[in-house]
């Protein structure tokens, strides 16, 4: 079992404080790349290449209502390119949103007069705005963390924790972790998405404890790590206890 830089104990004291982040978020961009450089700017995702590729699917094209899956993909790759970002494949999953007719708007759509059935002051693209509104899953939010610690504890299977900070261990995954019930590992200067922020260092120490219990095949000059060794809470190699 495998957590990245969740911990139930800072999560749920986090929640209270979470209507006023959401609320405190812009509501739409102007266009991704401004999206983008928002994210960045924040700290909410602290490596520009990442942000490229996981920022854009979070929205959708205010006034999209009018145009057609194939179209709403095609302005996407569109952007994604001025972005940097790679092109998406394939369709773009919609989520809580009802069926549409399929749209004439072509590819140069732009130049192009709206069809007759949408008002003239009608916008086809006006900004982006985000896919999923949070504010309106608050009453799930409690019970995604509720007994997560636990759950990890006890789950019998080999466990790994990866972490951004050592400050975000709770009472039962410290006194886990001192009595050697998982392995861990922090990696600083990290936000809460560390598997952004620092990408290969994340696949790293995640093809350390894969070949640790002979879950995965190491391929190339990977070397396998010492067999009874795990990660300390810096990332450093210490005895685990069993």
């Amino acid at each position: 079992m495998v957590v990245i830089d969740v911990v139930e104990g800072t999560a749920l004291d986090a929640l209270s404080s979470m209507q006023i982040f959401l609320r405190g978020q812009p509501k739409s961009f102007p266009s991704l790349e401004t999206a983008i450089e928002w994210s960045c700017k924040t700290g909410q995702i602290r490596n520009m290449e990442s942000a490229k590729v996981s920022m854009p699917p979070r929205f959708r094209r205010i006034g999209s209502e009018h145009a057609s899956d194939s179209d709403i993909v095609a302005h996407t790759r569109e952007e994604a390119a001025i972005a940097g970002a790679p092109a998406p494949k394939g369709e773009i999953t919609k989520i809580s949103e009802e069926e549409e007719e399929p749209s004439s708007f072509s590819s140069d759509r732009d130049s192009m007069p709206p069809p007759s059935n949408i008002p003239t002051n009608t916008p086809v693209v006006d900004a982006y705005q985000w896919r999923i509104d949070l504010t309106r899953t608050e009453s799930f939010w409690e019970g995604w963390f509720r007994g997560l610690s636990s759950y990890f504890l006890d789950s019998g299977v080999p466990s790994f924790l990866l972490l951004a900070g050592i400050d975000r261990l709770d009472r039962d995954l410290t006194i886990g972790q001192m009595q050697g019930k998982f392995q861990m590992k922090v990696l600083p200067q990290c936000g809460h998405c560390v598997q952004e922020d620092a990408p290969d260092k994340v696949a790293e120490a995640m093809a350390t404890f894969l070949l640790r219990y002979e879950l995965a095949t190491p391929t190339g000059s990977y070397h396998k790590p010492p067999p009874g060794l795990a990660f300390h809470s810096m990332g450093m190699m210490q005895p685990r206890f069993v």
